[in-house]
C-alpha cells in the first residue's frame, strides 16, 4: 500500500494529506459478490425507473404542475445520488480496485452528502405541496404556481451547496497521519474525520449540526404537515372526500417511510453505541442508501393513477403499430 504524504503549512500548523485512501467496508464480507451483483441490479432499476418517470413528466403537459415538478426533482436527485454511490462501490469491491485518490474521495464525499441532503428536502417540498393542496385547496393555484415551485426547488439545490462545501473545506484541514483505510464503502464526512490524528471535535460537531439540518428538521416539518393534513381531513364533510384526500398523501407517506426509517434506525444505533457486526453495519448502510432510490419511481408509478395511466398509454402507442 503506497501512501504519499504532502505536508502543507497553514496557520503555523502542519497538515498531512495522503495521496489517497482505501475503501475496506466490504472487503472481508463473505460472498460479497452476491450483494454487489444485487447492487448492480438496483442501480439499473433505479436508472430505468427514474428516467422513465422523468420522461413521463416531461412529455405530458398535464403533468406540468407544481406537484409533478417535485416528483421530477426527486427523480433527478435519485439518479445523482445512486450514481455517486454505486458505480464506485462496484469498482472497489467487485473489481478489487478499492483505492480512491485524495481529491476524488473528497469529491465523492461532497456529492454523496449533497445529493442525500437534496433528496431529504425534495421530500419536504412534496409534503409542503400536499399540505397546501389539502389545507388550502382554494388558494392552492395562487400559492403553488409552477414558477414559484421552480424557484423553491432551485433555491434548495443552490443553498445546500454552502454548508456541504464548508464541511469539505473544514475536512481538508484535518491531518491524516494515522490510517488511510476507510471502514465503509464510500467516502463520508464521519469516516474521514475519524481517520484524523488531531482534534476533530469541531468537525464532528458541524457534521452533527448538518445531520440535524438535513434529517431531523425535515422530518419534524413533514410530521407537522401531516398533523395539519389529518386535522383538515377530519373536518371534511363526506367519507369519499376524506378518502380522496388521504389517497393523495398515501404515496408520499410510503416514500417518507422508505427513505427516512432506515436512516433513523442507523442513526439511532450509532448514537446509542449499539454494538453489532461491522459487516452487518455496512450492509445496512448500503441498502438504506440505495434501495429507497430504486423504490421511489416504482412507488409513484404503481400508486399514482395519473402516472400509471400515462405510462400504459405510452407503451400501447409504441406497441400498437407492431
Amino acid at each position: 500500500m503506497s501512501n504519499v504524504s504532502s505536508p502543507t503549512d497553514a496557520s503555523n500548523r502542519t497538515f498531512v494529506q495522503p495521496a489517497g485512501f482505501y475503501l475496506v467496508g466490504l472487503t472481508n464480507l463473505k460472498n460479497s459478490e452476491y450483494l454487489l451483483v444485487f447492487l448492480f441490479l438496483v442501480y439499473v432499476i433505479t436508472l430505468l425507473g427514474n428516467f422513465t418517470l422523468i420522461a413521463v413528466v416531461y412529455l405530458h403537459r398535464q403533468l406540468h404542475t407544481p406537484r409533478y415538478m417535485t416528483v421530477f426533482n426527486l427523480a433527478v436527485v435519485d439518479i445523482l445520488h445512486s450514481t455517486v454511490l454505486i458505480p464506485k462501490t462496484l469498482q472497489a469491491f467487485l473489481f478489487d480496485f478499492n483505492y480512491i485518490g485524495f481529491n476524488a474521495c473528497f469529491t465523492q464525499c461532497f456529492f454523496a452528502h449533497y445529493a442525500g441532503s437534496v433528496v431529504s428536502y425534495a421530500i419536504v417540498l412534496m409534503a409542503y405541496d400536499r399540505f397546501v393542496a389539502i389545507c388550502f385547496p382554494l388558494l392552492y393555484p395562487s400559492i403553488n404556481t409552477n414558477s414559484r415551485m421552480f424557484i423553491i426547488i432551485a433555491s434548495c439545490w443552490i443553498l445546500l451547496i454552502i454548508p456541504l462545501l464548508y464541511m469539505v473545506l473544514s475536512a481538508l484541514k484535518v491531518s491524516f497521519c494515522a490510517s488511510v483505510e476507510i471502514p465503509y464503502f464510500y467516502c463520508g464526512f464521519g469516516s474521514l474525520f475519524r481517520l484524523g490524528c488531531g482534534d476533530t471535535t469541531e468537525q464532528l460537531r458541524m457534521a452533527q449540526i448538518l445531520t440535524t439540518g438535513v434529517l431531523h428538521c425535515p422530518l419534524m416539518f413533514i410530521a407537522l404537515t401531516y398533523v395539519a393534513i389529518l386535522v383538515a381531513v377530519l373536518k371534511l364533510d363526506t367519507a369519499e372526500s376524506r378518502r380522496k384526500a388521504i389517497s393523495t398523501c398515501a404515496t408520499h407517506f410510503i416514500l417518507v417511510l422508505t427513505v427516512y426509517v432506515p436512516k433513523i434506525v442507523n442513526y439511532m444505533m450509532a448514537q446509542l453505541s449499539v454494538t453489532y457486526s461491522h459487516d452487518i453495519r455496512n450492509i445496512t448502510i448500503v441498502l438504506s442508501l440505495t434501495i429507497p432510490l430504486m423504490f421511489n419511481p416504482v412507488i409513484y408509478c404503481l400508486k399514482t393513477e395519473e402516472v400509471r395511466t400515462l405510462i400504459f398509454r405510452s407503451f400501447k402507442k409504441r406497441i400498437s403499430p407492431m
